[in-house]
């Protein structure tokens, strides 16, 4: 059975170039970073290349990246680390309802511990009002986080507009841009960003490998403690593999960002028509046209997203029915939940996240297998025999 990925909101495949630029460190990467003798600085030297071309993808200084684990880390290093470090002027944080769970949950865990947490509403689209922001902000509000984009539903917020802001009250500001990075253009330089976190495995680099940047002069408590790597920031001997991978995974969305998008939208863009002329009652999730290029949200009414995700997985097509980090929850997505979708309706949620390796053929293959299953499914729904 031929195998179809559209999945790669929860994790892009490796561009063979990061492979190939992996592969010499797999045999020779073992020196410890950390040591000044030739195995060590060959490490050392690699991680530098690649700490520039991850800034240099988001127009940052090399000295302003701080590698972590995982997206998912450098939410939580940025979330922790800046209350910690701030406690003493305030105890009051913002964000917003649609949030991913590396941000919502840390911000659970310190308001137990005394903080005040503001979640700010979305709209229909998923968007956040900066007026919202501007309002919620108190003499003791010490961080907005709101992310860059949504990888569930794609809509991109106004992050120059909330920024603005924001630094108006010279407050520190924190972005989830784990969706964006990589995706879509990002300028730290242009936009007033603090602080901005990262994922490798969402631009076609290795899974275990992510980036915190750190504009100068933002203050953070280290969340690992140990030893002086990643300058005394982020302890532990240094994932020389990922991070590589990481900086050449950058390096090619750099250059090859406009062109990627421009074919992935068509995809997109192909298949969103396809199934609004081929599935009656299919509702289009996020904003219509100020979205990730390659995410396309719908709820089916009267079907749970749940069982159209193992029929075409079935049939060698693999999607997902929201967040990866909450497919096996059986929950209607948070973030779904917060644009007003019915409940009823949340439940029918699917998202087909198109990648660089995708064609027009494998987008024609879906609009061939989805139809079938979706009748399949509603002719076994009460629901649908009542409507």
């Amino acid at each position: 059975m031929e195998k179809l990925y559209m999945d790669n909101a929860a994790g892009t495949p490796m561009h063979p170039q990061v492979i190939d630029a992996i592969i010499p460190f797999l045999k020779e990467g073992f020196g410890n970073p950390s040591n000044i003798h030739q195995f060590g600085r060959f490490t050392s030297d690699a991680i530098q290349s690649a700490r520039e071309s991850v800034a240099n993808l988001i127009n940052a200084k090399a000295n302003e990246i701080i590698f972590t684990s995982s997206g998912t880390e450098a939410n939580n290093f940025a979330i922790k680390g800046i209350a910690a470090a701030n406690k003493k002027k305030g105890n009051h944080i913002i964000t917003s309802a649609i949030e991913h769970f590396s941000v919502l949950n840390p911000l659970k865990s310190l308001e137990k511990s005394g903080y005040e947490i503001t979640c700010l509403p979305v709209d229909k689209h998923g968007l956040v009002n900066p007026d919202d922001v501007k309002n919620a902000i108190k003499p003791t509000t010490i961080l907005v986080s709101i992310m860059f984009a949504n990888g569930e539903i794609g809509t991109i917020e106004p992050i120059r507009e909330i920024s603005a802001v924001v630094k108006a009250k010279n407050i520190i500001f924190h972005t989830d841009a784990v969706a964006a990075a990589g995706n879509i253009p990002i300028d730290v330089a242009d936009v007033a960003v603090d602080v901005l976190s990262m994922s490798a495995n969402q631009f076609y680099g290795p899974s275990g490998a992510g980036a915190l940047y750190v504009r100068e002069g933002v203050r953070l408590l280290p969340l690992i403690e140990g030893g002086v790597q990643e300058g005394g920031r982020r302890a532990g001997t240094e994932n020389v593999i990922g991070i590589v991978g990481m900086g050449k995974a950058a390096e090619l969305a750099k250059s090859e960002m406009p062109q990627r998008a421009k074919q992935i939208q068509k995809l997109r863009d192909m298949l969103c028509d396809g199934l609004l002329k081929k599935i009656s009652h299919i509702h289009i999730n996020g904003h219509s046209t100020n979205k990730l290029p390659g995410n396309l949200s719908v709820c089916i009414e009267f079907i749970e997203g749940e069982s159209v995700l193992l029929f075409l997985d079935m049939q060698g097509i693999a999607i997902s029915s929201g967040s990866a980090c909450t497919s096996r929850s059986l929950k209607a997505s948070h973030v779904i939940m917060a644009t007003g979708v019915d409940p009823a309706l949340a439940q029918g949620t699917v998202l087909f996240s198109i990648g660089r390796e995708n064609t027009e053929e494998d987008v024609e293959c879906v609009l061939e297998k989805l139809p079938p299953i979706v009748e399949r499914l509603r002719q076994m729904s009460p629901l649908y025999q009542q409507k």
